[in-house]
């Protein structure tokens, strides 16, 4: 059960910092007179990583985790890490696709 927990609060964490992040550099685009559409895609783009990051701990520590546990054989826990980093991606990705879906409208590609 915690497991599904952390999974969730990855991916909510993910999303939210790409979306929030996103939709408040476009209230700062208004503010300095630049298109908020433009600012909030862009930034949706290259907050997208750092949403991962974000959301996984923000240090290397999930990556040297995952190396430790597969070196010992233990391949469980290397695996639940590796969903977690997943679902983090697919909170940003689906974060990032909410952003163009607001800023370009719902019917283009």
């Amino acid at each position: 059960m915690v497991f599904w927990a952390n999974i969730i609060i990855h991916f909510c964490i993910a999303f939210g910092v790409v979306f929030g992040g996103s939709m408040l550099s476009g209230v700062a685009a208004v503010l300095t007179l630049q298109s908020p559409t433009e600012k909030m895609l862009t930034i949706a783009e290259n907050i997208k990583i750092w949403a991962m990051v974000a959301a996984v701990g923000g240090t290397i520590d999930p990556i040297r985790y995952i190396e430790s546990h597969v070196a010992e054989g233990h391949l469980n826990p290397a695996l639940k890490q590796i969903v977690l980093i997943v679902f983090a991606f697919v909170g940003a990705q689906m974060g990032t696709s909410l952003i163009q879906m607001i800023c370009k409208g719902g019917n283009q590609p």
